[in-house]
């Protein structure tokens, strides 16, 4: 399998959940120098690769739909290839990754479209990561005490990953309930 940093992780997983299959709009804390970065290591890479449109659309930082514009002033997007999908554990359905350089892959007016609602991401298994999502995701829940023998990480720990990991990188939304006996029990919600 192939080497992902966390970050090329959580965008080709965001990624992978979008219908147009566009890696943008990214993460909102990664701008600038971090994004190109990030993007140009996917590009050589093989993970992601540009599609050029005949929309005259400008790239906007603000609306963070399209990465940037060719020379004649066509709007370009960014799509996860197969292999990018391969890289986390998606099967393409039938083409829905954007082919190396095809025009015709991507819609004219992108930017003006609503992102659909994200099909429900499948975790890696086996990591602690995926270990605490499916506690939460149990019907009883999860107390910070259970995961933290669950998992061996810290109680600090334990309420960094809900807010970052969980709720920043993933978009899931943790809550919680004071249970008699228990104390206070989180959980994901469906």
């Amino acid at each position: 399998m192939t080497k992902l940093s966390d970050t090329q992780l959580v965008i080709l997983s965001a990624t992978a959940q979008r219908e147009d299959r566009n890696v943008l709009p990214l993460p909102g804390s990664l701008r600038g120098g971090a994004a190109a970065k990030v993007v140009g290591a996917l590009l050589s890479r093989g993970l992601i690769a540009e599609t050029t449109t005949d929309s005259q659309t400008k790239a906007d930082a603000a609306l963070n739909r399209i990465w940037r514009n060719d020379e004649d002033g066509r709007a370009i997007l960014l799509h996860i290839t197969d292999a990018g999908l391969a890289a986390i554990g998606v099967e393409p359905e039938g083409g829905d990754s954007a082919p190396a350089g095809a025009d015709e892959a991507a819609p004219q007016d992108a930017p003006a479209e609503a992102n659909p609602a994200p099909k429900a991401r499948t975790p890696r298994t086996g990591t602690k990561q995926a270990k605490l999502i499916e506690m939460l995701r149990s019907d009883g829940g999860a107390t910070i005490g259970e995961i933290v023998v669950a998992t061996g990480w810290q109680p600090h720990t334990v309420r960094g990953a809900f807010a970052g990991a969980l709720k920043k990188k993933l978009g899931l939304e943790v809550t919680s309930d004071k249970v008699e006996g228990r104390g206070r029990v989180y959980r994901l919600e469906a």
